[in-house]
């Protein structure tokens, strides 16, 4: 469901397919930033994207990105259990100082300071990491608000699919689809059992 009069019973990818303009440079962003070369590993940076979400309260995004951040090897109920633990000391002990910094970054962005970048660079960290962690934060804060603001809610089916197809295929993949679906006119496949 979407809060859309012209989706009402819409998902994001329907949004998606309504509009590629928004979705495709952020979808080509994407994949440069959570499957490119990074210092963190994709599942370390799915877990920073379902983590954000998880702060936003973004039922939708967080199911998905720890879904994935699961799916490609973070230890299953990890994401969830560091959301109701302020110091994160459940996390490898080299996250702790990203995960405070981009919960920082998220709840109270204007109280970030040199020492939240320190922290970062002290667990053996370079500075890349701390702009790649900048920049997972601040990309699923948009996404967050995409979807919380327009209703986007988090049908099993569609999370399902959505968690294969970032598991098993790539952001881009995503626009590849709304391009095809669009030039042909096809139902995505999650709705073709739906008549």
């Amino acid at each position: 469901m979407t809060y859309l009069r012209s989706l009402p019973d819409g998902t994001l990818f329907d949004i998606f397919l309504q509009y590629p303009q928004f979705s495709d440079p952020l979808h080509v962003f994407l994949e440069a930033l959570l499957r490119g070369d990074s210092p963190f590993s994709p599942a370390e940076r799915e877990m920073l994207a379902g983590f954000v979400s998880g702060v936003n309260e973004c039922g939708f995004c967080s199911t998905v990105h720890i879904g994935v951040a699961e799916g490609l090897g973070t230890e299953e109920g990890l994401v969830r259990r560091l959301l109701d633990d302020p110091e994160v000391l459940a996390a490898p002990e080299r996250m702790r100082p990203v995960l405070r910094y981009v919960r920082k970054l998220t709840e109270r962005p204007a109280t970030v300071g040199q020492a939240d970048v320190d922290a970062i660079l002290a667990a053996g960290w370079d500075e890349s990491a701390v702009v790649y962690a900048n920049l997972t934060c601040g990309a699923f804060n948009l996404f967050n608000r995409w979807v919380e603001g327009l209703g986007v809610d988090a049908d099993p089916k569609y999370v399902k699919a959505t968690i294969k197809q970032l598991i098993d295929g790539s952001y881009l993949g995503v626009n590849d689809m709304v391009e095809r679906i669009n030039a042909r006119k096809e139902k995505p496949t999650y709705r073709v059992a739906e008549g």
